[in-house]
């Protein structure tokens, strides 16, 4: 999309500049490779969203999976009532319930979501339930466990991220709009006492690469955006 995006802008800062076309058809083929390396990372790109969704609700699945394991619920109604839930972990538990209904033991089905699973805290979940059930003890012990220690990374990952946040707050407030402004502002001066002429396509160009900057920043702060849910 951002690729496109460039396209269009691209074309559009040849027509107010007036610059020959012939320049725009010679850099397309480099916006179509562009573009076709940005379709090749689509399936990254999804499966890193499903891994941002499950950690989201990572501790809620957990906890969830603990109260009902503590009230006595078996582990197998306690998956069965976590594919019924809301959430995107309803959906594992539900892959889950349903290899289990298809005839794999437990202990299978809960190998292969540990196999399969884009998160890797989902994972570490499982695995110690699976592990508790193999061994032969009760999985509220490994699972109170592994969910304290997932709550204390996020804790550390929380920090990181405030740290991380305050940096590219800075580094936006300088790109985006401390160095345009004093730019524009020393370029119109200058201009001014020279006798430059300052057209009005020159702003246009300005603007469509301050709307650029801007979009490149959205689309960072995005892909930071931190994963949490306490």
């Amino acid at each position: 999309m951002l690729s496109i995006g460039t396209l269009i802008l691209l074309f559009f800062i040849f027509e107010i500049m007036r610059i020959s076309l012939s320049y725009f058809f010679l850099l397309l083929p480099l916006f179509v490779v562009g573009y076709f390396l940005f379709l090749l990372q689509t399936p990254k790109g999804i499966i890193s969203k499903r891994k941002r969704e499950l950690d989201q609700e990572v501790l809620f699945a957990g906890r969830f999976l603990l109260v009902k394991v503590n009230s006595g619920r078996p582990l197998l109604n306690a998956l069965i009532e976590g594919s019924q839930s809301y959430g995107v972990s309803s959906k594992y538990f539900k892959e889950i319930v349903e290899d289990i209904n298809l005839g794999t033991p437990i202990e299978e089905a809960l190998d292969n979501a540990v196999k399969y699973s884009p998160s890797d805290k989902f994972r570490r979940i499982l695995f110690q339930i699976n592990t508790a059930l193999k061994v032969g003890i009760d999985v509220s012990i490994p699972l109170t466990n592994v969910i304290e220690e997932i709550t204390n990374e996020q804790l550390t990952e929380i920090q990181r991220y405030g740290k991380k946040l305050n940096s590219l707050a800075l580094f936006y407030m300088l790109i985006a709009i401390v160095l345009p402004s004093i730019g524009m502002a020393i370029f119109v001066v200058v201009g001014g006492l020279l006798g430059l002429p300052i057209e009005r396509n020159l702003f246009l160009v300005v603007i469509g690469v301050l709307v650029l900057i801007q979009l490149v920043f959205i689309s960072i702060f995005k892909t930071t955006r931190l994963s949490v849910n306490l």
